[in-house]
């Protein structure tokens, strides 16, 4: 996947456990869990909303576009 998913950093940088994000956003515990291991399809505005709204942050310190992984990632499709 070419989105990395750092929600672990931010979390380290406000020190802030996933079950206390949990709480403040309205997001249950499993699914932000989903979401930190990089395990996530997808992610809904209202929710990515909902987290850099209570981690002071914006989008891109949450979701970060790896171009090197892309070429690995064709790679493996075409083999």
């Amino acid at each position: 996947m070419s989105i990395r998913v750092t929600l672990d950093r931010v979390l380290l940088d406000r020190r802030m456990s996933l079950t206390e994000l949990s709480e403040r956003v309205g997001v249950t515990l499993a699914n932000l869990s989903i979401l930190k291991t990089g395990k996530a399809k997808a992610i809904r505005f209202s929710t990515l909303e909902a987290l850099c709204r209570e981690l002071g942050c914006q989008p891109g310190d949450i979701l970060v576009f790896d171009s090197e992984d892309d070429g690995a990632t064709e790679r493996v499709a075409a083999e």
